[in-house]
């Protein structure tokens, strides 16, 4: 007992108070997040759309997350980003007490666009955030400990709007907005007097990074990284099936509950709160990163094939825990590679172009896995995934091995110690 306490502490430890408060200031606005996942079956459920038109409405939440992402990356190296997160958090917001109003397909199509489109406005801020305020050596476990509040917040997140869905979706929508917006007033008392708001960064701050990565260029014309990206994206269209299809699936073929479709899919945040920052810990440098990237992707195929190996509900817990480890291995490394890819000067570039291969996910996911379900159905759906993942993990072991290389090269050319190659 005493070494797994020492473990969670070593693994915890020399993490930045603000890196903690930022943390903080994800979860209270993830223990929220109740509409996203409740989407597909609000829509046909509850305002007696079709699948078609529920994959449509799905995918139009994802074109304003590309949308969104764009404009916060561009906005973050322009005004900083603590404007844009502050922002985005308080209209994101309230933008959830129009929504659950708006039931004709155009209003609500328009409405999900904008809503989307303001709250993706986020994801890039906070990238260049939570990489401002980390200490170098520390930062794949700094954004692991922000991906681990937002899954804390995840596994409460749906599980809670289940229970209020049978009571009326109009709860999910409120409670949805009220934590937003409290999320941003805690994020505006506590960091509104934090260096590092303002537009551009000191000069000091800068300079490390540009020492390892060169001077600033645009992510659109690094074509390493644009290949990155567009892997990365096809490994996320795998993974929003997570929102896009498995609450239809369980809904469908296994005729669950709203309330056992919450916690099924709480399980994956809470799985996730509790082993991501341990497994980083233990991983750190001791594996390179092209192999724990495409193990958790190729992890994340199996978890979709299992369903098709078992009708029993227990495969569906062995399915999210198998996700829930994928993403563990996958994501906080992917996120990593592009802050090591930049410099303060265009972190927001880079990050905003990084999180929109995420939100063009959004827009490919839903439409792929309706038309596959309505084609030729679930299981079809499942193999496909597996299949995918294969050729993403493939993919992502050879780029990641190509931009390793780079980076070394480019180490041994600026001669940089091996001691800060590693920890820049």
């Amino acid at each position: 007992m005493k070494k797994v306490i020492l473990l969670y502490r070593n693994a915890f430890g020399g993490l930045s108070r603000p890196a903690w408060m930022m943390s903080l200031v994800m979860f209270i606005n993830r223990s929220g997040a109740m509409v996203t996942p409740f989407l597909g079956v609000y829509l046909i459920g509850e305002l007696n759309y079709s699948l078609q038109e529920a994959g449509v409405i799905l995918s139009i939440y994802g074109l304003g997350s590309v949308c969104g992402s764009f404009l916060g990356g561009w906005l973050t190296d322009r005004i900083g980003h603590f404007k844009v997160q502050f922002v985005s958090l308080t209209l994101g917001g309230s933008l959830y007490f129009l929504l659950l109003n708006l039931r004709q397909f155009e209003y609500l199509a328009a409405g999900v666009f904008i809503l989307s489109l303001v709250n993706d406005c986020l994801r890039p801020a906070n990238s260049a955030s939570i990489a401002h305020y980390a200490k170098p050596e520390n930062m794949t476990r700094a954004f692991s400990l922000n991906r681990m509040a937002i899954n804390l917040g995840f596994s409460i997140g749906p599980a809670l709007g289940g229970l209020l869905a049978a009571l009326s979706y109009r709860w999910l929508f409120i409670a949805d907005g009220v934590t937003c917006m409290g999320a941003g007033l805690f994020f505006y008392l506590y960091f509104r007097q934090k260096p590092g708001n303002q537009t551009k960064q000191p000069q000091q701050e800068q300079q490390p990074l540009k020492e390892a990565t060169g001077a600033a260029r645009s992510p659109y014309t690094d074509w390493l990284f644009l290949q990155f990206v567009l892997l990365c994206s096809t490994f996320a269209i795998i993974f929003f099936q997570l929102l896009a299809t498995l609450p239809l699936y369980y809904k469908q073929v296994y005729a669950l509950s709203e309330g056992k479709i919450g916690l099924l899919m709480g399980m994956n945040g809470l799985i996730v709160f509790l082993l991501e920052m341990i497994l980083v810990y233990l991983l750190g440098e001791k594996f390179p990163r092209k192999m724990v990237v495409a193990s958790g992707v190729l992890l994340l195929g199996l978890s979709f094939i299992s369903l098709n190996l078992m009708a029993h509900t227990s495969i569906l817990f062995i399915a999210m825990l198998l996700l829930s480890i994928a993403e563990i291995l996958a994501m906080p490394y992917m996120t990593t590679i592009t802050v090591e890819r930049s410099n303060a000067s265009n972190r927001g570039a880079y990050m905003g172009l990084y999180t929109i291969s995420y939100a063009a996910a959004h827009v490919v996911a839903p439409l792929l896995g309706t038309s596959i379900i309505s084609a030729f159905g679930f299981s079809t759906l499942w193999w496909a995934m597996g299949g995918m993942a294969v050729l993403s993990a493939t993919g992502l072991y050879l780029v990641v091995q190509a931009m390793e290389k780079q980076r070394y090269d480019k180490q041994k050319f600026t001669g940089i110690s091996t001691q800060e190659f590693l920890v820049s």
